[in-house]
């Protein structure tokens, strides 16, 4: 992490997990896990699924906690059954969402097209948007990782501003990495969180790259994650598993403050 340029980001995904009363009780566990913890060096969010929005807002009223929301459509209305607009979930209080998960990419068919739509969507509604990039493992081992992430940061950024990129914040998750327990090494891991840098670079310019966050998103735990963290362009995490531990979540958001 740098913050001497940028804010490190702890960012829960909840992804299918907890009722609404479940949310509720998952919140206050990790409200008090950091109960007269120092949490002012970093920002910390739970993006839940939709149910859970409105239960997970009230719940985190008051503390540091930031709700998100897991995905929306790029239309602002319509004929779109089992879809969520960017004003409706600003409509509930939302401040974030995730866009481009590897899940949505793989199970639901978004393309890097489509995560550009929603991308431009959410940022219009007053969202601020976590975007997802991630290599699949046969690309890994084709040598491909810097093509790939490159290409996905490229698509999913056009159109937007140089203005609006401070609204963005960019996961690497490296699609073999994500639910399997594997994790790429620190150095894996940076080295990755650098090459979008440098896309982001030449994109827009150094002082934007710079100000960006760039989180890691695969499988990082409360054993890895400040050995993770310890690196010069991870800037945060996208947490799956552990953020529905109150203590395993607690320990990333301290790790990072």
């Amino acid at each position: 992490m740098n913050k001497e340029f940028r804010k490190a980001i702890i960012a829960g995904n909840w992804k299918m997990n907890k009722t609404p009363a479940e949310a509720v009780e998952l919140i206050n566990a990790i409200k008090a896990e950091l109960e007269g913890k120092d949490t002012s060096g970093c920002g910390i969010i739970a993006c839940v699924p939709y149910v859970d929005i409105d239960a997970a807002v009230k719940a985190a009223a008051g503390s540091p906690i930031e709700i998100g929301a897991e995905n929306c459509h790029w239309e602002k209305s319509g004929a779109y059954t089992g879809e969520i607009s960017a004003d409706m979930l600003v409509a509930c209080g939302v401040n974030y969402v995730i866009i481009g998960h590897s899940e949505r990419r793989q199970y639901f068919g978004e393309t890097d097209v489509t995560v550009n739509k929603r991308v431009l969507a959410a940022l219009e509604a007053g969202l601020k948007v976590i975007l997802c990039v991630g290599e699949l493992l046969e690309e890994r081992e084709q040598g491909i990782t810097a093509e790939i992430v490159s290409m996905q940061t490229k698509i999913a950024l056009m159109g937007v501003t140089a203005e609006q990129m401070k609204n963005i914040i960019i996961a690497y998750e490296p699609v073999w990495a994500i639910g399997t327990g594997k994790t790429a090494t620190a150095d894996q891991a940076d080295e990755v969180c650098g090459i979008i840098r440098n896309v982001v670079a030449g994109l827009y310019c150094d002082c934007v790259a710079k100000a960006t966050t760039i989180q890691y998103g695969g499988s990082m735990n409360a054993k890895n994650c400040e050995e993770l963290l310890g690196k010069e362009n991870v800037d945060g995490g996208l947490i799956g598993g552990a953020s529905l531990k109150a203590p395993d979540f607690a320990t990333i958001i301290n790790a990072a403050c």
